[in-house]
């Protein structure tokens, strides 16, 4: 039988060769191309419902209605709307050109968003009503919106207005814009209020300074005050804290453990009291309720989320059974009791969930739309586990196609999770599953060290410049894995990421040139030296204690030492570029300089830029054409499309 679908793409490669522009799908006005051969409307039409998925992802409770607000897209970008039941409609608030995010106050009266330009990540806090955005800060600096207090009288925030730099924080009352005022001048980008206490004239603040430091502060409101709470020289994370309706701070907390421990945190004497853990796994998430008598609590176990309603007077929790095996987020209870959240998994788009605490049921609210595709044809994950080049363990998660259609050996794109302090889990895999469930290519996707969800020990396993290489060395382990299954096809194997996963994608096609056919390589860092000096002041010292400091010499040579644009001539793959224009994160500066590099070379390159996107693309037309633009660059390299039939093509 005929595989239509690839056989469209197949054809879509002969097409290129024809000059017809009215063969062409349209590219999006704020995308540059060059070198990067035109997208055949064919192309665009074979993969148009795999393009149409939603998601829907539980933004919180409006207490005036019991309404839940959500955050999906209908157009080209994520807006907020609300759902007044179960399953009921999605009502559009919010209609922005850029997304929005944002947060109702206790009482439901005021709704506070979120909203950056063109992916720049300098957001501005706003209120929003009858459709119309009302703005809160300065319209320059950037601002990252924290909780209200809990009476719902202020609006906690930081911004870099001060210097652009430093995170100084601040509290407003939006119904009364005037009564904005900075609270404490702080130094350094990583400081936030976590939440206020009951009465608002305290607050915990949180100071972060790596994955695994992060110095929790008791703020004096009315003061500015601050005062360290527990050792400060200790090298101890604290994930979230809540304070409970009595006055007990709770807090996520990896002191004394290698994960993070649900407890108790005790501001004068700054004692952890571990409550709740879930062995040698993570504790992600949690929520009080707001009669103080039931905290919620989500796991992390080897990827998978597992929910958990503890009593907080006898200390029992009851694990939450009723939801689908996935990835959960955005937790929280309504003033009612009920908790609200988000879950994503193989067969199911992000989707908002609510759970009654005294039964355990979970309701579904939303079911976002898969482009008229059969969700549940989409495969699980395997989990894969290797010793690496150390013996350190190292898993990853890997989807393959069904072998019913697709028999024989597979090829395979091995995919690279950004951060580095982050981690794949096995949730909806949206476009990629027209790779896998329409052109047959496995998808692998490494948790290689220096990920988050495995310790503090294992995320700081690729610190600083002299260890970060190790981290490369994990994906060799891997592909030694990968060679050795009979369903994957060794000589057709290809590499991306994003972000750094955008570095690993270089790196890995140098030290394992051999190996990858192509590497498509997003928002990536080129040189950590010129990236740690043009990254945005804002992170710049955050990103030092990851990375390295470039103005130490003896790391500042090891950076250079280790830097793709340093070892362009050991790639031998074809290249795919793919870069935000305004990314605050990784600037374009680092693509511009290897693009040029590669190419003067003579390494084929393909370069793609999203003029009005950041650290990423969020517009659904942008995001559309880059995957049709991949979809090419795998085709040609992946499933033996003929390099001959594609035309020069600069500038598109």
């Amino acid at each position: 039988m005929i595989n239509k679908s690839r056989f469209v793409l197949a054809a879509a490669t002969v097409l290129l060769a024809a000059p017809l522009a009215a063969a062409d799908a349209p590219k999006p006005a704020a995308v540059t191309v060059d070198a990067v051969p035109p997208v055949p409307q064919e192309l665009a039409v074979a993969t148009r419902p795999y393009m149409e998925f939603r998601t829907a992802g539980f933004a919180g409770w409006n207490p005036r209605d019991r309404s839940m607000l959500v955050s999906t897209r209908f157009a080209n970008t994520a807006q907020l709307h609300t759902v007044a039941g179960p399953m009921m409609m999605r009502r559009q608030i919010s209609f922005e050109a850029e997304p929005v995010g944002g947060r109702w106050s206790p009482a439901g009266d005021v709704l506070a968003v979120s909203k950056d330009n063109g992916g720049d990540e300098f957001y501005q806090i706003y209120t929003l009503a009858n459709g119309r955005l009302n703005l809160l800060t300065d319209g320059k600096s950037r601002n990252e919106m924290g909780p209200w207090s809990k009476d719902g009288r202020l609006l906690a925030y930081s911004s870099t207005r001060r210097n652009g730099a430093d995170s100084d924080l601040y509290v407003i009352d939006p119904r009364n814009p005037a009564s904005n005022r900075m609270v404490a001048q702080v130094k350094g980008g990583g400081w936030g209020i976590a939440d206020f206490a009951p009465g608002a004239a305290r607050a915990i603040v949180l100071n972060y300074q790596s994955i695994t430091n992060v110095d929790p502060y008791l703020l004096d409101v009315a003061r500015g005050t601050m005062t360290p709470v527990g050792n400060h020289a200790a090298d101890v994370a604290i994930g979230g804290s809540e304070f409970a309706p009595d006055g007990t701070l709770w807090v996520t907390s990896d002191e004394g453990a290698d994960v993070q421990r649900l407890g108790t945190l005790d501001p004068a004497s700054g004692r952890f009291t571990p409550v709740a853990n879930a062995g040698r796994w993570d504790i992600d998430s949690f929520d009080i309720s707001d009669d103080g008598r039931t905290v919620a609590y989500v796991t992390n176990e080897a990827g998978i989320s597992r929910l958990y309603l503890m009593d907080v007077a006898s200390r029992r929790p009851r694990q939450v059974s009723g939801l689908p095996v996935g990835v959960i987020g955005a937790l929280e209870f309504a003033p009612w009791g009920t908790v609200g959240l988000t879950l994503s998994s193989a067969r199911s788009p992000a989707d908002a969930y609510a759970v009654d605490p005294r039964t355990l049921r979970a309701t579904r609210w939303t079911e976002s739309e898969t482009g008229g595709l059969d969700p549940s044809v989409n495969v699980e994950a395997e989990l894969v586990e290797v010793k690496s080049f150390d013996g350190e363990p190292v898993s990853g998660f890997l989807y393959r196609p069904d072998p019913r259609r697709f028999p024989g050996k597979r090829p395979v794109l091995v995919n690279i999770h950004g951060g580095p302090e982050g981690q794949t889990r096995p949730g909806f895999q949206g476009r990629s599953n027209y790779l896998l469930n329409e052109l047959g290519i496995s998808v692998f996707y490494p948790n290689v060290r220096g990920s988050t969800g495995y310790g503090k020990r294992f995320v700081s396993l690729d610190n600083g410049p002299f260890k970060r290489e190790d981290s490369v060395k994990d994906v060799g382990a891997f592909l030694d894995r990968l060679r050795a299954d009979p369903r994957i096809d060794s000589a057709r194997m290809g590499v991306t990421g994003g972000s750094y996963g955008g570095y690993m994608c270089y790196a890995s096609a140098i030290r394992y040139a051999d190996a990858f056919k192509g590497a498509l390589c997003v928002v990536a860092i080129s040189n950590f030296n010129t990236f740690l000096e043009n990254t945005q002041s804002y992170r710049r010292d955050l990103r030092r204690v990851e990375y390295g400091d470039e103005r130490v010499p003896a790391q500042r040579a090891k950076l250079e030492e280790i830097s793709p644009l340093r070892r362009i001539r050991e790639i031998k793959a074809p290249m795919f570029i793919v870069q935000g224009a305004n990314d605050p994160r990784v600037p374009k500066s680092e693509a511009d300089q290897i693009v040029k590099a590669l190419r003067a070379r003579g390494t084929p390159t393909w370069y793609l830029v999203g003029e009005n996107e950041g650290h990423g693309f969020n517009k659904k037309e942008n995001q559309d054409y880059q995957f049709w633009a991949s979809l090419l660059f795998w085709q040609e390299h992946l499933l033996g499309g003929s390099q001959a039939a594609r035309p020069k093509v600069a500038g598109r």
